[in-house]
C-alpha cells in the first residue's frame, strides 16, 4: 500500500472521529452561541481559502498540463466550480441541513437576547431566535424549527459528506502527482488544505443532526448510531473516488473536474456560514471578522508551503509543461 493510500486512510479515520465527537460535543463542552460563531467564522474562512487557494488552482493545473490551453482549462474548471456551487445550493434548499447552533439552556437564550445579540432589528427569543424584518417579513432562525426532520438533515449532510470524501481523495491524488513529478518527499503536505477544511467542519455538521434529534426526544443510543453512520460517509466517498478514478479513462480531466466541483462546494458551504453572520449579527463584529481572516490566512499559509515544496519544480500543476511566448513547450 503506497503512501498516498496510507495518508488517505489516516485522514479518513481522523475525519470520522471528528464527525462522531462533533455529535456528542454539547455533552462534553459548554458550547455557547458566541463560541460557536467564532468557530463558524474561522472554519468558514478556512474553507473559503482552501477552495480558492488550493482546489481551483490544482484543477486548472491538472487540465492545462495535458495539452489544453490555459484559457480552456480555466473555462472548464470555472464551469465545474459553478456546477459544484449550484449543486450544494440546491441541496441546501431541498434538505435544509446546514444548521450550526449550540444547544443552550433557556437561561442562556435569555442571556443571548440581552447581551450577545445587539441586532439592529427586532427579534423573538421564545424557544428560538427569530429575526423579523418588517419591510420584507423575513425571518432568520438560529435554532432548527421544532418540526424539522433529522432524516432530511442526515440525507443532505450524508450526500455532502460523500462529496467531501471525493474532494479529499482528488486533492490528495493531485498533490501526489505534484510530489512525484518534482521529486519531493514531503508526504505530510498531501491534501492538507482540504483535509483541514473537512476535519474542522465535520463536528459542526454532525452537531446539526444530533441537535434536531435531541429536540425530537430521540434516545442517546439512537443518536450515537446515526452519528456513527454519518461519520462513515466521508471515508466511503474517499474510497469510492480513489478506487474508481483508477479504473476510468481521462483520469486527468476527471481529477480536474472533481477538484473544481469541490471548490464550488467549499465556496458555497463557507459562504452559507459567513453571509448570515454578516447580515444578522452586529455583535462581536471585530472578533468574528478577525476569525474569518485567520481562517483565510491559514489556508494561504498552507498553500505557500505547498508552492514552496511540492510545486517548486513544476509550477503548481501535475505534468505541467510551461510554454514560452512563442508557444514552444519545454
Amino acid at each position: 500500500m503506497g503512501w498516498p493510500v496510507q495518508l488517505l486512510t489516516i485522514y479518513c479515520i481522523l475525519i470520522a472521529m471528528s464527525a462522531f465527537f462533533g455529535g456528542i460535543l454539547p455533552s462534553m463542552l459548554n458550547l455557547t452561541h458566541r463560541r460557536m460563531q467564532y468557530l463558524v467564522s474561522l472554519i468558514g474562512g478556512l474553507m473559503l481559502g482552501v477552495g480558492l487557494f488550493h482546489q481551483l488552482p490544482h484543477a486548472v493545473g491538472a487540465m492545462s498540463g495535458h495539452g489544453h490551453s490555459a484559457a480552456f482549462a480555466l473555462d472548464w474548471c470555472m464551469g465545474w466550480l459553478i456546477i459544484g456551487l449550484l449543486t450544494t445550493f440546491f441541496m441546501l434548499r431541498i434538505f435544509h441541513f446546514h444548521h450550526h447552533e449550540a444547544v443552550v439552556s433557556d437561561d442562556d437564550k435569555d442571556h443571548l437576547c440581552g447581551h450577545d445579540h445587539a441586532h439592529e432589528h427586532d427579534h423573538d427569543c421564545v424557544g428560538k431566535h427569530d429575526h423579523d424584518h418588517d419591510a420584507g417579513g423575513h425571518q432568520h432562525s438560529h435554532f432548527p424549527a421544532q418540526g424539522a426532520s433529522w432524516i432530511g438533515i442526515f440525507v443532505g449532510l450524508a450526500i455532502h459528506s460523500l462529496i467531501d470524501g471525493g474532494a479529499l481523495a482528488a486533492h490528495l491524488t493531485a498533490d501526489a502527482m505534484h510530489s512525484s513529478d518534482s521529486g519531493e518527499s514531503l508526504h505530510w503536505l498531501l491534501g492538507l488544505g482540504t483535509f483541514l477544511g473537512i476535519v474542522l467542519h465535520k463536528p459542526l455538521d454532525s452537531l446539526s443532526i444530533t441537535t434536531v434529534m435531541t429536540a425530537g426526544g430521540w434516545s442517546a443510543k439512537s443518536k450515537n448510531l446515526v452519528n456513527i453512520g454519518y461519520a462513515m460517509m466521508c471515508p466511503l466517498g474517499a474510497a469510492v473516488f480513489y478506487m474508481g478514478i483508477k479504473t476510468l479513462p481521462f483520469q486527468d480531466i476527471l481529477l480536474a473536474s472533481a477538484l473544481a466541483f469541490s471548490s464550488g462546494v467549499f465556496l458555497c458551504i463557507s459562504l452559507s456560514d459567513l453571509l448570515p453572520e454578516v447580515q444578522f449579527h452586529s455583535h462581536d463584529r471585530l472578533r468574528l471578522s478577525l476569525a474569518l481572516v485567520a481562517g483565510v490566512l491559514i489556508a494561504w499559509l498552507i498553500g505557500f508551503a505547498e508552492h514552496g515544496h511540492l510545486h517548486g519544480h513544476q509550477g503548481g500543476a501535475p505534468h505541467l509543461h510551461h510554454a514560452d511566448d512563442h508557444g514552444h513547450k519545454h
